[in-house]
């Protein structure tokens, strides 16, 4: 059999050959879709998400949601199929120790089969089949297959899916193979994608009448022929544009570069910025101005695989006019590890607005960490946790007798952060959660929709809690704004808009202090504790060990902390804000019970053999 498999060798239908069987497949496709959501279809397509998953867009992943069935339907197009394809999902986007589905053939026959990898990367089937094949069809696009799985499959070797970013795996079979067990991912073309798959289920809300479109673009760049760009570009809002309510946004692509647009985000500029130089060019050029580092007041952001993003119909982004920069800045992050040359792209955000303000003004409002390097990972650490907090005091005196409502949330950290959580506290019990990523990747950042909005009272506490991974580095990672440094932010959108802008915390620097103290005791004076040696310099002196590991640990779980509960003009509210307890948490949520789909849904133990010329086998 030669290296491109039968498939390859198969002869292409005609014109008209392809039309009936594309028209055949998308009414099969239909009817089998439709029966299987037994209702849930959503409103706009029966696979309304979409991404490409290499970067030569010749694999394409489209998918539904089913809440009700708690599973997730799922139609993979290979445009230019060789001998198979393997796809799935893993801890961090790795082959080894993955959660597979793969169509392979042995030369003769097609089969499709639910296998995993192990730590070396070897292919195995899997005796509790969970992914159902539901159709496998070529059309003149490619060959398209529809499977579904549940969300929890209760299968240790299967991936729990679950809200926050999924690491979508895949790799192409260059030659046939004469059982599952032949095949070693070490040796495939592979690759990653990262994407949120539990998309929330939210009726998209009517546009007014009035609703206006802003286009935030690149200028028709050519995308460099490097594996990562951030590319930055001004734009002036026009002369006398008075205050508006943003009320929803989505992604402008270029065709033909959705596998390069990774991430887009338009900020805009400080209030008292009442001039700023047009650019356009890389965010790390020499040639930027430095008054772009004043636009960060975040107005949009989206990642691939987002749709559309709605405000609540009683709330808008409020921009323009009086006190507000009429600079954004649109920053689009190219991902382009082919070093593909000679693209050019117009990619962006456009902008719904109304000039008919809503009741409320929504706010953007940070929570976690402050800034700061009194914060530190040890090095050589795999999951080290630090966490912020936003306390009762502040929330009592800052926030509206009525309370916020939140209803969207960015995490953010740097390079070491492996997961991200904010968990909402009242009367000192855990009360809900309002975001939580377990698989958090500082490469895919984007504001998310919550499922249902999170009601917070004056007196309520938020606590943000971040897990770092610094197994390959030797020094200690500080908190602060450097990308080789560490911050741990939840930037929660909600409305009505109050004074509040930051509730974050760290521990107090004197305390740190009496902990650098005491474990130069311990390490015979090894730590530099004079005066004029930075925190960042003590932290780098010191003896990693398990007691100076375990003591570190140990004064973030107990020491006071100092709260900025800050004013938008970066004053804090008036009141005593340092040398405060951490606040009490008396009692925490429950693990919720995994719900095991019966094993009446689940494919035959083995192998299923499929036909490209129809439906499944």
């Amino acid at each position: 059999m030669p290296a491109l498999s039968r498939w390859a060798s198969l002869p292409g239908p005609s014109v008209r050959e392809a039309a009936f069987m594309y028209s055949t497949a998308v009414a099969v496709f239909l009817v089998i879709l439709v029966a299987a959501l037994q209702g849930s279809a959503p409103r706009e397509s029966p696979l309304p998400y979409h991404i490409p998953l290499d970067p030569e867009g010749s694999l394409e992943l489209s998918w539904n949601v089913s809440y009700a069935q708690e599973a997730i339907h799922f139609q993979l197009l290979v445009r230019r199929l060789k001998a198979g394809v393997l796809f799935g999902m893993s801890d961090r986007g790795e082959l080894e120790n993955a959660d597979l589905v793969v169509l392979w053939t042995d030369g003769d026959t097609a089969y499709f089969a639910d296998a995993w990898s192990d730590q070396k990367g070897q292919i195995h089937l899997d005796p509790q089949q969970d992914y159902q094949l539901l159709q496998v069809q070529r059309t003149p696009e490619g060959l398209t297959l529809l499977f579904k799985r549940p969300f929890d499959t209760c299968d240790p070797k299967d991936y729990l899916i679950e809200d926050g970013t999924i690491h979508l795996v895949y790799g192409i079979l260059e030659e046939p193979f004469r059982s599952l067990e032949a095949v070693n991912s070490s040796g495939l073309q592979t690759g990653l994608q990262r994407v949120q798959l539990l998309k929330p289920d939210i009726p998209d809300p009517e546009l007014p009448s009035d609703a206006c479109t802003m286009e935030v673009q690149a200028p028709n760049i050519q995308i460099p022929s490097r594996e990562t760009t951030y590319w930055c570009y001004i734009k002036e809002l026009p002369k006398g544009f008075s205050r508006h309510h943003i009320i929803k946004y989505e992604p402008i692509v270029t065709k033909g570069n959705e596998a390069l647009v990774h991430h887009m985000e338009v900020f805009q500029c400080a209030p008292e910025m009442d001039s700023v130089p047009h650019f356009s060019g890389p965010c790390d050029s020499k040639m930027k101005p430095d008054r772009l580092n004043y636009c960060r007041h975040v107005l949009a952001a989206w990642a691939l695989g987002a749709k559309a993003f709605y405000y609540p119909e009683e709330a808008g982004l409020a921009f323009g006019g009086p006190g507000s920069s009429r600079y954004l800045r649109l920053e689009v992050h190219y991902h382009n590890p082919l070093v593909i040359a000679g693209r050019n792209d117009s990619s962006g955000i456009r902008l719904y607005y109304t000039a008919k303000l809503r009741p409320f003004d929504a706010g953007i409002m940070e929570l976690g960490l402050v800034y700061t390097p009194v914060m530190a990972i040890p090095p050589r650490e795999t999951a080290f946790v630090l966490t912020g907090y936003c306390t009762d005091k502040c929330t009592q005196l800052a926030l509206p007798p009525s309370g916020i409502r939140i209803f969207a949330s960015q995490l953010h950290t740097h390079l070491t952060g492996r997961k991200v959580v904010t968990v909402l506290v009242r009367d000192g019990r855990e009360w809900e959660i309002v975001n939580e990523d377990n698989h958090y990747s500082p490469h895919f950042q984007e504001i998310r929709m919550l499922k249902k909005i999170v009601s917070v009272h004056p007196g309520d506490v938020l606590i943000t809690s971040c897990t770092y991974n610094t197994e390959d580095r030797e020094l200690a990672t500080v908190g602060g704004f450097g990308i080789l440094e560490e911050m741990c932010v939840n930037y929660v959108h909600y409305y009505p808009q109050t004074q509040l802008e930051l509730c974050k915390s760290a521990v107090d620097a004197g305390f740190l202090q009496k902990y650098f103290h005491l474990i130069n005791r311990f390490n015979n004076e090894d730590v530099c504790t004079c005066p004029q040696a930075s925190v960042s310099q003590q932290f780098a002196s010191v003896p990693w060990n398990s007691f100076n590991r375990d003591t570190l640990k140990a004064l973030y779980s107990f020491a006071p902390i100092s709260m900025h509960c800050n004013k938008s003009s970066a004053v804090r509210f008036q009141g005593e804000w340092n040398l405060q307890p951490l606040p009490k948490v008396i009692s925490t949520l429950e693990e919720p019970t995994p719900q095991c789909p019966t094993s009446q849904g689940r494919s035959p133990a083995g192998p299923t053999t499929v036909s490209i010329s129809g439906g499944k086998g």
